[in-house]
């Protein structure tokens, strides 16, 4: 079965979301929500673009090697408008026009949403490395996809780190550095510190980060 390409009717446009009906049969509807335009909604794609495409945004697992041989996964609380909560969030953010145009648009990308979201400024000893190029979130009701990255930063402190680079509808609310054992308590039981729920990514992070230091 496949999407009628020439039967996608816009139900909604706006500046950040959009929804379209997709008829897959006559008188069949299936209901989108996404970020992209008409034009460029993953299921236009041909199997080429798709097996090619960019995701829309990359999600940041942040690993800091601190003196005394600690290592930390940073963390932070972000306001979520749909939930109405602060989340326990890893390092995020949407691909950027500029971010596309680069040789190398997923770490482009991550280090700007690195220095923007904790003050960071990654330097050439660091390393950033793609763990998963392109993964749909919500393949059911979105085309949102997210590529996760690993960062592993070296500091002599932490006095330089801060939230001052958040934009637009951003808030952040105070960081977490979690030790291994942390990460996996909240790991298991699927909430945070504050007994809150949280999102796959960073159910995701949290993985990595255990993964990296078993």
């Amino acid at each position: 079965m496949e999407i009628n390409r020439d039967r996608i009717e816009t139900l909604y446009e706006g500046k950040f979301l959009k929804c379209f009906d997709l008829q897959y049969a006559e008188g069949k509807h299936y209901y989108e929500a996404t970020r992209r335009d008409r034009n460029d909604l993953v299921v236009r794609k041909t199997g080429a673009e798709f097996r090619e495409m960019l995701p829309d945004a990359v999600t940041i697992a942040v690993v800091l090697h601190l003196p005394g041989n600690e290592t930390r996964l940073l963390m932070s609380y972000e306001y979520r408008y749909p939930v109405g909560q602060f989340l326990l969030s890893p390092v995020a953010g949407l691909l950027d026009p500029e971010d596309r145009l680069s040789s190398h648009p997923l770490e482009e990308a991550a280090v700007r949403e690195i220095r923007e979201e904790t003050g960071i400024e990654m330097k050439e000893t660091d390393r950033i490395t793609v763990l998963n190029p392109c993964a749909f979130s919500t393949p059911g009701m979105t085309d949102e996809s997210n590529a996760f990255l690993l960062a592993e930063i070296t500091l002599d402190s932490l006095d330089g780190l801060n939230q001052e680079g958040a934009t637009g509808s951003e808030q952040f609310d105070g960081f977490e550095l979690l030790d291994r054992e942390h990460a996996l308590k909240i790991f298991r039981s699927g909430r945070d510190d504050h007994g809150n729920f949280f999102s796959l990514a960073t159910w995701m992070v949290l993985s990595i980060f255990l993964q990296e230091n078993a």
